[in-house]
């Protein structure tokens, strides 16, 4: 059955950003950074975990939340202002900051297929323009948010060493509006490029679900 075959699939997930996990933890450039930027993947990781049994999003969802949960720990292992790949990227191409943090805030604009499985699912939305406009929202929301964060951190640790990697703004005073800017075209592409799949994926579980129904009368 495909809940057998994605439940296989979702575990190698697991795994692997479990490894990445055990690998960030290992000697980061500062703990207290590390805290902070992994801190919110580990809470989304551990609530998906315990609701797994009664909510199963989509494969193509869970492997949206691996690799941003595997963005933040690479981050939170060197501090997004360096990333050994970026830095020599930076170096060959001379450009004036590592962009790893930009990349990052690109490939955070998939959470808007997680959102949308989360409103078509749970909320009487259906697809259209409403359901493209308030999921679009959120993920703003989300960004912003981040942002919000970034900017207390600066200000409880009054321009600090930690909070100065956790901002990342490497000196650009647009720096939260560039973020913000790259999350809204990344969840604009990943909502055109993925929603045909995210669609039948969403067929197959409907199917799925329907077909456990149906056993359990049976039984």
């Amino acid at each position: 059955m495909d809940v057998h075959k994605s439940s296989k699939v979702h575990l190698f997930l697991l795994i692997v950003v479990s490894g990445f996990f055990i690998w960030s933890v290992i000697k980061p450039a500062t703990y207290l950074d590390w805290l902070a930027e992994v801190s919110p993947s580990v809470v989304v990781i551990i609530i998906l975990l315990a609701t797994y049994k009664k909510f199963r999003f989509t494969t193509l969802s869970y492997f949206i939340i691996a690799i941003l949960s595997i963005l933040t720990f690479i981050g939170g292992h060197y501090t997004y202002s360096e990333v050994p790949f970026f830095n020599w990227i930076k170096e060959e191409f001379n450009l004036k900051r590592n962009n790893y943090d930009r990349f990052g805030h690109l490939l955070k604009g998939m959470i808007v297929i997680v959102i949308r499985e989360l409103l078509l699912r749970k909320t009487a939305l259906t697809k259209g323009v409403w359901l493209f406009g308030i999921t679009m929202s959120i993920s703003l929301a989300i960004a912003a948010l981040y942002e919000i964060i970034e900017w207390m951190s600066t200000k409880i640790s009054k321009g600090g060493k930690v909070s100065k990697d956790f901002l990342g703004m490497q000196g650009d005073k647009w720096d939260a509006q560039w973020d913000m800017f790259l999350a809204l075209v990344g969840s604009l592409l990943a909502y055109i490029i993925l929603s045909r799949l995210h669609d039948k994926l969403l067929k197959k579980i409907k199917k799925n679900s329907s077909f456990m129904h149906d056993e359990k009368r049976l039984n």
